[in-house]
């Protein structure tokens, strides 16, 4: 039993050692992009640090086949299955050679770490060995060659030496072996016990980039790469019509007659901060179709502000949310953004245009932002600040997912009034998200389906409230805009469809003392979404939105009306002539309404649009 448990234990042993060694060469390869970028000693240091947990679910996975394979050795001890072990180690060295070895090769072109998309170049080896230094290849396929020599042979001496047979173990170690193990290799690969599994999010802690990649397992990004491309099969699986009708379709959809906007603010340069609300449906508003007293809060603040009545969420995820504020990009079917770093610099960046202007940026939230890489995006997005949970030292309860609305508000409401002026800042909830595990009484009886989303929204609500009471009382509140908006809806007690609009629609409300008095207390009934956002901000600071080809500005009295939503098989489109929810994959409409005579037309914008969204994320 001691010789079968010290076994797996130097196994792991090696592939830590391993996967610090593979870093520190990366590291030291690029010395150079260090020392110019000024990047002190004892932040690239930490790299190793934030790398641990990624390390540790990557040397989990691969212990699971010598975990079996020493399981047989156990009671049927043979030379062959050492031999397959110590097959299957060289294997795993020789491919973490050729990828840290790739990765050295293509960082200081592209800046970014091995993928999918980065192997499909060896389907063309002449342009790749073309494509760098005879020098440079003869010193990685030195590096391949010479280090597997050195590196098996280690594990050889040190590691993969035959066990002898444990087959008279007793039963205390018959438990830790087959029980334990499994347990310690199954937590290893999940991250911990949290209730978010791991995700290479975990990793990302610098404002420099290049350190935020050297800490991700090179192993883990490529192979969850290759699943997640696999996934999607590599090609447009929503592809319905021609490329040139389709393209034509979309432009025209997008067209404007006079490239113009309405100005809503009475500051050049506001203060601009956006309050997240997590899953916070449409019918949670009184003036959106719920029932009184779910969010009595936000209904007195609407009166301050304007309130866009059709307003809908692009996807069903947070992390589409993030995309598309930041991005302007819309909801993708099977996929998401921020589940692909290797894309992130093909996509442009409201951040990138607001800091040139003079804009401090930030983002906060009260958990964790490894949930869908999120914290990934965020810090590709170059935010100046980014806060999570963890980050924040406060002595109050917590729930199982992080702060309280009511205390992250709160606290937020002080931190504002110590960033530099303009300021465009986010806060991201979380008490409208199961568990629903916020403090207080659960005042909320008069609906029975998802009463307890419905108390958690309450509460919300509630905090939302306190931040407003707060920063009215800060002079930089007369010259600052605020944004009441959802990342995404949840299912509610009117319990509407996944596949219909009355789902999808959330709040967007504008409000605070840079908006003109002329709109406060109004409301706005034309139909966009939550990618319209970025464009929108961005014209009203008088700055180009070009880049941002999906994102339609509210303010322009020519902005074409329409809303999409994506859906695993399909997308919803609705325009002011009607509104259709289409299963593409099987070619069935879940819902239409509105006018049916432009049922068909409605139907072929939608595909077109999906069509030629998809294809411009597959070339990113």
């Amino acid at each position: 039993m001691k010789n079968s448990i010290l076994f797996i234990f130097r196994q792991f042993v090696f592939w830590m050692l391993f996967f610090f060694l593979q870093r520190g060469l990366f590291l030291a390869f690029y010395y150079n992009h260090l020392q110019s970028s000024e990047i002190p000693l004892s932040e690239v240091m930490l790299t190793f640090y934030h790398a641990l947990w990624l390390d540790v679910s990557t040397a989990s996975y691969l212990l699971v086949w010598p975990f079996f394979l020493q399981a047989i050795q156990m009671y049927y001890p043979s030379r062959w299955l050492n031999l397959a072990n110590n097959v299957y180690a060289a294997l795993i060295i020789l491919v973490n050679l050729l990828i840290t070895t790739g990765e050295l090769a293509i960082y200081g072109e592209w800046k970014t770490k091995l993928s999918y998309k980065a192997l499909a170049y060896l389907e063309h080896p002449d342009e790749v060995f073309n494509s760098y230094s005879t020098t440079g290849f003869i010193l990685l396929t030195s590096l391949v060659v010479f280090g597997f020599l050195f590196i098996f042979r280690i594990y050889r001496k040190f590691v993969g030496r035959a066990v002898s047979n444990d087959s008279r173990m007793r039963w205390p170690g018959f438990v830790l072996y087959f029980v334990a193990i499994p347990v310690l290799l199954f937590t290893g690969i999940r991250g911990g016990f949290q209730a978010i599994p791991i995700t290479s999010s975990v990793a990302y802690f610098s404002n420099h980039n290049i350190l935020n990649l050297a800490a991700i397992n090179n192993s883990y990004n490529l192979v969850f790469s290759i699943l997640e491309y696999r996934e999607m099969n590599s090609r447009n699986v929503f592809k319905t019509l021609p490329e040139e009708k389709a393209g034509f379709i979309v432009q025209q959809l997008h067209h404007l007659k006079k490239d113009t906007t309405i100005s809503v603010l009475n500051h050049q340069r506001p203060n601009i901060v956006i309050l997240l609300l997590e899953s916070f449906s449409g019918d949670l508003l009184e003036s959106l179709g719920g029932l009184p007293g779910i969010t009595p809060r936000i209904h007195d603040l609407e009166k301050e502000g304007l309130l866009f009545t059709s307003f809908y969420a692009t996807g069903n995820r947070s992390q589409q949310a993030m995309a598309g504020i930041y991005g302007g990009l819309p909801a993708l079917p099977v996929v998401t953004l921020t589940n692909y770093p290797d894309k992130y610099a093909a996509v442009p960046s409201l951040i990138s245009y607001l800091k040139p202007i003079g804009y401090h940026t930030s983002f906060y939230f009260g958990g964790q932002l490894n949930y869908g890489n999120i914290k990934s995006y965020l810090v590709a997005n170059d935010f100046d600040l980014v806060v999570e949970g963890k980050d924040i030292v406060l002595d109050i309860p917590r729930g199982k997912l992080g702060i309280h609305d009511v205390d992250l508000l709160t606290y937020y409401a002080r931190e504002l009034s110590h960033l530099p002026q303009p300021f465009f800042s986010t806060v991201f909830t979380l008490s409208s998200h199961s568990p629903y595990d916020q403090p207080g009484e659960r005042k909320i009886d008069f609906v029975d389906l998802e009463r307890d989303f419905v108390n958690s929204a309450h509460y919300t609500d509630s905090a939302v409230g306190v931040f407003f009471d707060l920063v009215k009382q800060e002079p930089w509140f007369d010259h600052t805009l605020f944004i009441v908006v959802a990342d995404h809806s949840h299912n509610s007690y009117h319990n509407y469809p996944l596949q219909s609009f009355e789902y999808h629609k959330i709040p967007f409300l504008m409000l605070g003392g840079a908006l003109r008095d002329s709109v406060k207390g109004s409301q706005d009934d034309r139909i966009f979404s939550n990618v319209d956002i970025t464009a929108t901000l961005l014209k009203q600071l008088g700055q180009p939105t070009d880049a941002f080809f999906w994102s339609k500005n509210m303010f322009n009295p020519y902005s074409p009306e329409f809303a999409y939503f994506d859906l695993n098989d399909g997308f919803g489109w609705k325009t002011p002539e009607g509104h259709v929810v289409v299963n593409l994959q099987h070619n069935k409409l879940y819902q239409s309404g509105g006018d049916i005579s432009v049922r068909d037309t409605l139907v072929l914008q939608g595909q077109s649009y999906v069509q030629v969204l998809f294809d411009e994320f597959l070339g990113y």
